[in-house]
């Protein structure tokens, strides 16, 4: 079944954006801005473990790097976002604004 999937990627100043690039280029993604990426991919059984065993496989990954998915169901309606590699930071607004806000990790349904 194929998954409409945007990735976000941080593979830090030293990251192998050469591969993450090539890997990207296989599966015709389009470029959605700074970091941001999006494609149809096929899989069998759980989308995001497949898509994160391709990730590691093509790529050089080192504790800092991060890779986050947003994926849609069948019907192409967002079903969730996570973390396939690495985890959330603090963020570098953190402290600006005048509002408390709960820390909520994902948005998978």
């Amino acid at each position: 079944m194929k998954k409409l999937i945007w990735i976000s990627y941080d593979l830090g100043v030293s990251g192998d954006y050469e591969n993450l690039y090539a890997w990207l280029d296989d599966h015709g993604a389009k470029e959605c801005g700074e970091s941001l990426a999006c494609f149809w991919f096929s899989g069998e059984g759980d989308v995001l473990r497949t898509l994160e065993k391709e990730i590691r496989e093509a790529v050089s990954l080192n504790k800092r790097s991060r890779i986050y998915v947003v994926f849609t169901d069948q019907h192409n309606e967002v079903k969730g976002a996570r973390f396939v590699i690495g985890r959330r930071r603090r963020a570098p607004w953190e402290g600006y604004g005048t509002q408390t806000v709960e820390d909520v990790d994902d948005y998978a349904s």
